[in-house]
């Protein structure tokens, strides 16, 4: 029980880690990259879709993402769809190429920036507190259950606190490095 415990707990405590990964991809640098657009939905006959669906999306250069369509008549629509998204990107159209030009942060929109990095790394960090918490209850009910003995307990409890330890300090190392990346003009 105790073996199975920790890794389901390990796991979820993962899953945390790549849900910050993601929320973290989203925030932009100076620089462009491709994920930038990944939540970015496009009307596609009477549905919507991400536009790495209905486009092909590169980099042009390292200020520059490209957006290349598939068909034709999609083009004024995922020209319309980058327009309207919470990035505060402003494409414009080149025959059948789309070209999304990433402005420079300015020092206050990176302060910004790091202030909503910080808050997803301490909603990370919550969450794996609350998978901590959550096995400590299930082995507290175990040792009620007599399931297992309090030593057992006590050293699982340790362990748990160990990975819980861990994914902390790589949350932490994430958003170190995506601050840096933030500041660095």
């Amino acid at each position: 029980m105790i073996a199975e415990l920790k890794k389901t707990t390990e796991g979820k405590m993962q899953k945390s880690i790549e849900a910050l990964k993601n929320d973290l991809a989203k925030v932009r640098t100076g620089r462009a990259h491709t994920g930038i657009l990944d939540h970015v939905q496009v009307e596609y006959y009477g549905s919507m879709m991400p536009i790495n669906q209905v486009a092909n999306v590169t980099l042009i250069d390292a200020r520059t993402i490209g957006v290349q369509v598939w068909e034709k008549p999609m083009a004024a629509k995922v020209e319309k769809a980058i327009r309207e998204s919470d990035l505060g990107l402003n494409p414009s159209a080149q025959g059948e190429v789309i070209r999304v030009p990433m402005p420079p942060l300015t020092e206050e929109r990176r302060r910004d920036l790091a202030k909503v990095v910080k808050g997803e790394g301490e909603n990370a960090k919550v969450a794996i507190r609350n998978l901590r918490r959550d096995a400590n209850s299930t082995l507290k009910d175990g040792v009620k259950n007599k399931d297992i003995s309090e030593d057992d307990e006590r050293r699982a409890q340790d362990d748990i606190q160990k990975l819980t330890d861990k994914y902390v300090a790589e949350v932490d190392k994430m958003l170190a490095q995506k601050e840096s990346e933030l500041m660095a003009v």
